[in-house]
Parts: C-alpha cells; sequence; structure tokens
C-alpha cells in the first residue's frame, strides 16, 4: 500500500495532533511522535495555534527565509520511522552514533535531514532511486 498525501491532508495531521494534545486528549502513536517533535520546535507553535483555515492558504518560501514548518516535522517522522525499523539498514546504528557524538538526538536529526536533503536532491537530479548507501555515509561521515 503506497501513502500519498496531499499537502492539506498533511497539516490538518499535525494541526490536529497539536490541538488534540492541547486538550490531553488520547493520541494515536503517530500522532504522539509528531507532538514530541513539535514540543521541540516552538517556532512552528504560532502557525500551529492559528486557524486551521490559514494553514491551507500559507506559504512558506525559502526565498523569503522561511521554512515549512510541515515539511520540517514530517522529515521528523520519516527519519524517526526510518530509525525504528533500522530502514534502509544501518541507519538505527549510524543515527546512534550521530547523536552519541552530538550528545542530542534532535540535533542529530536535523544534520540526518541535511544528508536525507542530499541524497533525494541527487536522485531527483539524476532521475534515479535515492542511493541509501550514500546516505547512511554522509550520515557516518558526520558522526566521525
Amino acid at each position: 500500500m503506497f501513502f500519498n498525501p496531499t499537502l492539506a491532508e498533511v497539516r490538518q495531521f499535525f494541526y490536529h495532533a497539536w490541538h488534540k494534545a492541547q486538550r490531553q486528549e488520547n493520541l494515536a502513536d503517530i500522532e504522539q511522535i509528531a507532538v514530541h517533535w513539535m514540543r521541540l520546535h516552538p517556532e512552528y507553535h504560532a502557525v500551529l495555534n492559528g486557524p486551521i483555515e490559514a494553514l491551507e492558504s500559507a506559504q512558506f518560501s525559502p526565498e523569503d527565509g522561511q521554512a515549512n514548518p510541515f515539511l520540517h516535522l514530517s522529515m521528523h517522522l520519516s527519519i524517526t520511522e526510518q530509525i525504528s525499523i533500522d530502514q534502509p539498514p544501518g541507519i538505527r546504528a549510524a543515527a546512534q552514533k550521530l547523536s552519541q557524538k552530538l550528545d542530542d538526538a534532535h540535533a542529530a536529526q536535523h544534520v540526518i535531514m541535511e544528508s536525507l536533503g542530499q541524497v533525494l536532491w541527487q536522485a531527483q537530479r539524476n532521475k534515479t532511486e535515492p542511493d541509501h548507501a550514500a546516505y547512511i555515509e554522509l550520515i557516518l561521515q558526520s558522526a566521525s
């Protein structure tokens, strides 16, 4: 099964998980992980606390110096999942090594994000599948 949510669905997922947590409602496992990362990013709280209608039209332009909070949080979720299932093989050990070096799992995820971004950019540029070995190697280089 292929999971391919729309932009609106991704934004709504984070928005609703955040508001459920604020109301101390029960969260699904994936929502708990998302809320964990949202709490570590107070710079996104204003967007998450705003009206849901604003999310539909919100533009986050790197040219304007704006990070896309939903892309960033989605990458945290993806990397957390990759580490939890060790896919691609070796990412769990590489992430642990990097976390130990930095003494900060959150900072390590940001370095892993950069590595993932490089590998995805290269794959798009070359019209190939992402190079999993290069991805792990980039992480390990950062951990050295």
